[in-house]
Protein backbone atom coordinates (compact mmCIF):
# COMPACT_ATOMS: atom_id res chain seq x y z
CA UNK A 1 0.00 0.00 0.00
CA UNK A 2 2.86 2.41 0.87
CA UNK A 3 4.54 1.96 -2.57
CA UNK A 4 1.33 1.97 -4.37
CA UNK A 5 0.84 5.70 -2.76
CA UNK A 6 3.96 6.55 -3.44
CA UNK A 7 3.62 5.73 -7.11
CA UNK A 8 0.43 7.40 -6.90
CA UNK A 9 2.05 10.64 -5.83
CA UNK A 10 5.24 10.41 -8.33
CA UNK A 11 3.05 10.29 -11.34
CA UNK A 12 0.20 12.47 -10.24
CA UNK A 13 3.28 15.00 -10.36
CA UNK A 14 4.30 14.03 -13.67
CA UNK A 15 0.53 14.34 -15.03
CA UNK A 16 0.46 17.82 -13.78
CA UNK A 17 3.45 19.35 -14.74
CA UNK A 18 5.37 19.14 -17.83
CA UNK A 19 8.58 19.89 -16.71
CA UNK A 20 8.90 16.65 -14.84
CA UNK A 21 10.82 14.32 -17.49
CA UNK A 22 10.82 11.09 -15.00
CA UNK A 23 10.16 9.37 -12.18
CA UNK A 24 13.34 9.61 -10.95
CA UNK A 25 13.58 13.07 -11.55
CA UNK A 26 10.44 13.82 -9.28
CA UNK A 27 11.81 11.78 -6.34
CA UNK A 28 15.22 13.74 -6.01
CA UNK A 29 14.46 17.35 -7.11
CA UNK A 30 10.51 18.03 -6.29
CA UNK A 31 10.10 19.55 -2.63
CA UNK A 32 6.08 19.25 -3.11
CA UNK A 33 7.43 15.22 -3.19
CA UNK A 34 9.70 16.04 -0.46
CA UNK A 35 7.49 17.56 1.94
CA UNK A 36 4.51 15.17 1.83
CA UNK A 37 6.36 12.05 2.53
CA UNK A 38 7.68 14.55 5.84
CA UNK A 39 4.26 14.93 6.45
CA UNK A 40 2.70 11.41 6.07
CA UNK A 41 5.61 10.23 8.40
CA UNK A 42 4.96 13.15 10.81
CA UNK A 43 1.43 12.20 10.73
CA UNK A 44 1.51 8.42 11.61
CA UNK A 45 3.75 9.59 14.82
CA UNK A 46 0.95 12.29 15.34
CA UNK A 47 -1.67 10.47 15.50
CA UNK A 48 -0.11 7.70 17.76
CA UNK A 49 0.15 10.13 20.13
CA UNK A 50 4.07 11.21 20.02
CA UNK A 51 3.19 14.67 19.65
CA UNK A 52 6.74 16.14 19.98
CA UNK A 53 8.04 14.01 17.49
CA UNK A 54 5.74 14.91 15.01
CA UNK A 55 6.06 17.99 14.92
CA UNK A 56 9.83 17.69 15.05
CA UNK A 57 9.70 15.89 12.00
CA UNK A 58 7.12 18.57 10.07
CA UNK A 59 9.58 21.63 11.37
CA UNK A 60 12.35 19.43 9.61
CA UNK A 61 10.73 19.07 6.32
CA UNK A 62 9.53 22.90 6.68
CA UNK A 63 13.40 23.80 6.98
CA UNK A 64 14.64 21.46 4.11
CA UNK A 65 11.43 22.37 1.40
CA UNK A 66 10.05 25.56 2.83
CA UNK A 67 6.52 23.77 3.08
CA UNK A 68 5.34 23.83 5.99
CA UNK A 69 2.67 20.96 7.34
CA UNK A 70 1.53 20.88 10.36
CA UNK A 71 1.12 17.11 11.17
CA UNK A 72 -2.35 16.87 12.48
CA UNK A 73 -3.25 17.95 9.03
CA UNK A 74 -4.82 15.54 6.85
CA UNK A 75 -3.83 14.94 3.37
CA UNK A 76 -5.47 12.87 0.83
CA UNK A 77 -3.93 10.65 -2.08
CA UNK A 78 -2.21 12.54 -5.11
CA UNK A 79 -2.06 15.60 -4.16
CA UNK A 80 0.48 17.99 -6.19
CA UNK A 81 2.33 20.88 -4.03
CA UNK A 82 3.92 22.77 -7.45
CA UNK A 83 7.28 24.83 -6.64
CA UNK A 84 5.66 24.93 -2.98
CA UNK A 85 8.09 27.59 -1.26
CA UNK A 86 5.70 29.38 1.19
CA UNK A 87 3.26 27.17 1.81
CA UNK A 88 1.56 26.98 5.10
CA UNK A 89 -1.02 24.02 5.84
CA UNK A 90 -2.51 24.32 9.01
CA UNK A 91 -3.65 21.93 12.16
CA UNK A 92 -7.30 21.06 11.67
CA UNK A 93 -6.84 21.26 7.84
CA UNK A 94 -8.14 18.68 5.47
CA UNK A 95 -7.33 18.34 1.80
CA UNK A 96 -9.09 15.80 -0.60
CA UNK A 97 -8.18 13.68 -3.25
CA UNK A 98 -6.30 15.06 -6.41
CA UNK A 99 -5.66 18.85 -5.27
CA UNK A 100 -3.46 21.55 -6.44
CA UNK A 101 -1.17 23.86 -4.49
CA UNK A 102 0.83 26.51 -5.72
CA UNK A 103 3.26 28.48 -3.59
CA UNK A 104 2.18 30.81 -0.84
CA UNK A 105 -0.78 29.57 -0.45
CA UNK A 106 -2.43 29.12 3.20
CA UNK A 107 -4.95 27.10 4.67
CA UNK A 108 -5.09 29.29 7.91
CA UNK A 109 -7.10 29.01 10.77
CA UNK A 110 -9.19 32.18 12.09
CA UNK A 111 -9.48 31.00 15.89
CA UNK A 112 -7.94 30.64 18.85
CA UNK A 113 -9.62 27.38 20.41
CA UNK A 114 -7.76 25.28 21.10
CA UNK A 115 -9.02 21.84 19.96
CA UNK A 116 -11.82 23.13 17.87
CA UNK A 117 -12.03 23.25 13.47
CA UNK A 118 -9.88 25.90 12.93
CA UNK A 119 -8.99 25.72 9.23
CA UNK A 120 -10.36 24.88 5.85
CA UNK A 121 -11.57 21.60 4.35
CA UNK A 122 -10.57 21.40 0.71
CA UNK A 123 -12.49 19.41 -1.56
CA UNK A 124 -11.97 16.33 -4.43
CA UNK A 125 -9.44 18.36 -7.42
CA UNK A 126 -9.29 21.41 -6.16
CA UNK A 127 -6.67 24.01 -7.55
CA UNK A 128 -5.57 26.75 -5.36
CA UNK A 129 -3.49 29.11 -7.31
CA UNK A 130 -0.29 30.93 -5.78
CA UNK A 131 -0.38 33.33 -2.90
CA UNK A 132 -4.24 32.22 -1.96
CA UNK A 133 -5.12 32.13 1.47
CA UNK A 134 -8.17 30.44 2.47
CA UNK A 135 -9.11 31.45 5.86
CA UNK A 136 -11.38 29.37 8.13
CA UNK A 137 -13.26 26.52 9.35
CA UNK A 138 -15.34 26.27 6.35
CA UNK A 139 -15.64 24.04 2.76
CA UNK A 140 -14.07 24.58 -0.43
CA UNK A 141 -16.23 22.60 -3.08
CA UNK A 142 -15.15 19.60 -4.92
CA UNK A 143 -13.86 20.89 -8.26
CA UNK A 144 -13.27 24.58 -7.46
CA UNK A 145 -11.04 27.02 -8.47
CA UNK A 146 -9.92 29.86 -6.33
CA UNK A 147 -7.33 32.53 -8.29
CA UNK A 148 -3.88 33.81 -7.42
CA UNK A 149 -3.81 36.26 -4.49
CA UNK A 150 -7.53 35.61 -3.90
CA UNK A 151 -8.76 36.10 0.14
CA UNK A 152 -11.63 33.20 0.82
CA UNK A 153 -13.23 33.54 4.14
CA UNK A 154 -16.24 31.47 3.45
CA UNK A 155 -17.60 28.56 1.90
CA UNK A 156 -17.73 27.58 -2.03
CA UNK A 157 -19.27 25.34 -3.79
CA UNK A 158 -18.32 23.06 -5.99
CA UNK A 159 -17.14 23.88 -9.19
CA UNK A 160 -17.19 27.71 -8.55
CA UNK A 161 -14.05 30.16 -9.56
CA UNK A 162 -13.16 32.29 -6.98
CA UNK A 163 -10.84 35.82 -7.57
CA UNK A 164 -10.26 38.72 -5.80
CA UNK A 165 -10.42 40.12 -2.24
CA UNK A 166 -12.42 38.79 -0.09
CA UNK A 167 -12.92 36.54 -3.16
CA UNK A 168 -15.77 36.52 -4.88
CA UNK A 169 -17.04 33.52 -7.47
CA UNK A 170 -17.34 35.02 -10.97
CA UNK A 171 -18.09 31.41 -12.57
CA UNK A 172 -19.11 28.10 -11.73
CA UNK A 173 -18.67 24.81 -13.85
CA UNK A 174 -22.80 23.57 -15.75
CA UNK A 175 -21.83 20.40 -14.18
CA UNK A 176 -19.24 19.84 -11.25
CA UNK A 177 -20.12 16.12 -11.29
CA UNK A 178 -18.30 15.59 -14.22
CA UNK A 179 -13.90 15.50 -13.98
CA UNK A 180 -12.48 18.65 -15.30
CA UNK A 181 -9.27 19.30 -17.17
CA UNK A 182 -6.34 20.04 -15.36
CA UNK A 183 -5.99 24.33 -15.19
CA UNK A 184 -2.51 25.48 -13.94
CA UNK A 185 -2.65 28.07 -11.41
CA UNK A 186 -6.76 27.41 -12.22
CA UNK A 187 -6.43 30.07 -15.05
CA UNK A 188 -9.46 29.70 -17.22
CA UNK A 189 -9.87 31.98 -20.26
CA UNK A 190 -13.59 32.57 -19.47
CA UNK A 191 -13.19 34.20 -16.46
CA UNK A 192 -14.75 37.77 -16.27
CA UNK A 193 -12.98 40.89 -14.59
CA UNK A 194 -15.50 41.41 -11.14
CA UNK A 195 -13.71 45.19 -11.50
CA UNK A 196 -14.82 45.79 -15.42
CA UNK A 197 -18.56 44.34 -15.04
CA UNK A 198 -18.92 46.97 -12.11
CA UNK A 199 -18.15 49.70 -14.23
CA UNK A 200 -20.05 48.95 -16.52
CA UNK A 201 -22.87 48.77 -14.63
CA UNK A 202 -22.17 51.84 -13.33
CA UNK A 203 -21.53 53.76 -17.11
CA UNK A 204 -25.12 52.00 -18.46
CA UNK A 205 -26.51 53.39 -15.57
CA UNK A 206 -25.10 57.12 -16.45
CA UNK A 207 -26.23 56.33 -20.10
CA UNK A 208 -29.70 55.41 -18.47
CA UNK A 209 -29.95 58.78 -16.48
CA UNK A 210 -28.88 60.83 -19.28
CA UNK A 211 -31.83 59.60 -21.72
CA UNK A 212 -34.47 60.09 -18.63
CA UNK A 213 -32.92 63.35 -18.27
CA UNK A 214 -33.08 64.31 -22.46
CA UNK A 215 -37.04 62.72 -21.97
CA UNK A 216 -37.87 65.52 -18.95
CA UNK A 217 -36.52 68.05 -20.46
CA UNK A 218 -38.61 67.65 -23.90
CA UNK A 219 -41.93 67.11 -22.03
CA UNK A 220 -41.18 70.45 -20.51
CA UNK A 221 -40.37 72.08 -23.68
CA UNK A 222 -43.52 71.01 -25.00
CA UNK A 223 -45.55 72.11 -21.74
CA UNK A 224 -43.93 75.51 -21.67
CA UNK A 225 -43.59 77.07 -24.84
CA UNK A 226 -41.05 80.46 -25.80
CA UNK A 227 -42.91 83.64 -25.94
CA UNK A 228 -42.94 85.23 -28.90
CA UNK A 229 -42.70 89.08 -29.76
CA UNK A 230 -46.31 89.72 -30.83
CA UNK A 231 -47.34 88.48 -28.30
CA UNK A 232 -44.82 90.26 -25.88
CA UNK A 233 -46.03 93.79 -27.25
CA UNK A 234 -49.56 92.85 -26.50
CA UNK A 235 -48.65 92.10 -22.77
CA UNK A 236 -46.97 95.23 -22.78
CA UNK A 237 -50.19 97.29 -23.83
CA UNK A 238 -52.36 95.39 -21.70
CA UNK A 239 -50.15 96.55 -18.74
CA UNK A 240 -50.06 100.15 -19.90
CA UNK A 241 -53.84 100.08 -20.13
CA UNK A 242 -54.11 98.66 -16.74
CA UNK A 243 -51.89 101.56 -15.13
CA UNK A 244 -54.76 103.98 -16.56
CA UNK A 245 -52.25 105.26 -19.18
CA UNK A 246 -50.00 107.85 -16.95
CA UNK A 247 -46.79 107.55 -19.17
CA UNK A 248 -44.27 110.29 -19.67
CA UNK A 249 -42.26 110.78 -22.02
CA UNK A 250 -38.68 112.00 -21.32
CA UNK A 251 -36.51 113.94 -23.65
Amino acid sequence: MLFKNLREQIDATLARDPAARSRLEVVLCYPGFHALLYHRFAHWLWQRGWLLAGRFVSHLGRVLTGIEIHPGARIGKRVFIDHGMGVVIGETAEVGDDVTLYQGVTLGGTSLTRGAKRHPTIGNGVIVSSGAQVLGPFRVGDGARIGAQAVVLSEVQDGATMVGIPARPVGRRSDPTTEPAFQPYAVCGDIPDPIARALNGLLDEVTSLKARIAELEQERAVQEPALDPASGEQRSLRLVASSGGNGTDSD
